[in-house]
């Protein structure tokens, strides 16, 4: 297992990807991509602050400037939606990610799980679609071996009988788990409940997020709203309530050996000039545990 960082988290408190990282001392980060097939550079580049990924030539030149940067991708993160009236064009372009990753030996295609207008269908449905949606995504890039990590986002991805259901109908080993290490929480599971779902889906992770809430002790083991006060809860890794030593356990039991992906969401509750202090205590955290 290896640390890696989320672009949006890093650009938080560095001008560049390539100065974060060195900061962090990490190897890898995880990049969005975005609709336009384009990702961020992670070092300046004349006249340029994204790369495209459309073409072969435009792919071998991003793969030469990760190259001289030193770094690598541990996934890409897709912000898809299988929700959507024009479900060809999600799927076309989940597509094309995979292809930019598997040229580009990136390991993990991030889905999200949530779907625009879920909680009006009922959950068979959403499965059905989602599982759909999955399978001719598999098909499309059966010549790959890029997998396809369903993070647990949002209001239905959080729940476990949801990943469950569409794991066991898709059924294919390229697809599995992102594991977010705070959603099962930001959820409104009790806490010791969180390590059981995370125990549960470990086998099946192939990326991570990880974040952390600090929750009054009292509210800790009850079941609560769903984002029970999350602004004013979230928190830096080392001091919230969730153990990541003991998640970090529970992966590697289950052979997990790819990244712990930082992903701090609390910066905006401290000055702005504390926020690469404060990741920098997170990246010396993720080594002890790691």
């Amino acid at each position: 297992m290896y640390p890696s960082v989320r672009d949006h988290i890093a650009l938080c408190a560095w001008t560049n990807l390539k100065e974060a990282l060195e900061a962090l001392r990490f190897p890898a980060v995880e990049l969005e991509y975005a609709r336009d097939n384009s990702v961020f550079t992670v070092f300046p580049e004349p006249g340029k602050d994204r790369f495209l990924l459309e073409t072969p030539a435009q792919i071998d030149a991003f793969r030469k400037h990760l190259e001289q940067a030193g770094i690598f991708v541990s996934a890409f993160l897709m912000s898809n939606n299988f929700g959507a009236d024009d479900l060809e064009s999600e799927i076309a372009w989940t597509i094309k990610a995979v292809r930019a990753a598997d040229a580009l030996g990136v390991k993990t295609v991030r889905i999200d799980a949530i779907m625009h207008g879920e909680r009006e269908m009922t959950l068979d449905h959403n499965v059905a679609v989602f599982a759909d949606c999955m399978s001719k995504i598999l098909d499309a890039t059966s010549d790959t071996t890029v997998d396809l990590g369903v993070e647990n986002h949002g209001f239905q991805g959080n729940m476990p009988e949801f990943l469950d259901n569409l794991l066991s109908r898709v059924n294919s080993p390229r697809v599995g788990i992102t594991i977010d290490t705070g959603n099962f929480y930001w959820r409104g599971h009790p806490l010791s409940r969180v390590y059981q779902i995370i125990e549960h889906f470990a086998p099946f992770c192939k990326h991570t997020h990880a974040k952390n809430i600090n929750y009054p002790q009292e509210i800790r083991e009850i079941q609560r709203e769903v984002g029970y006060k999350y602004a004013e809860y979230v928190c830096p890794l080392p001091d919230g309530d969730i153990d990541h030593r003991k998640v970090v356990g529970i992966l590697k039991n289950a052979g997990y050996d790819r990244d712990l992906c930082l992903e701090n969401e609390s910066l905006g509750r401290f000055p702005r000039e504390q926020w690469q202090s404060i990741l920098m205590r997170d990246a010396d955290f993720f080594r002890q545990i790691i």
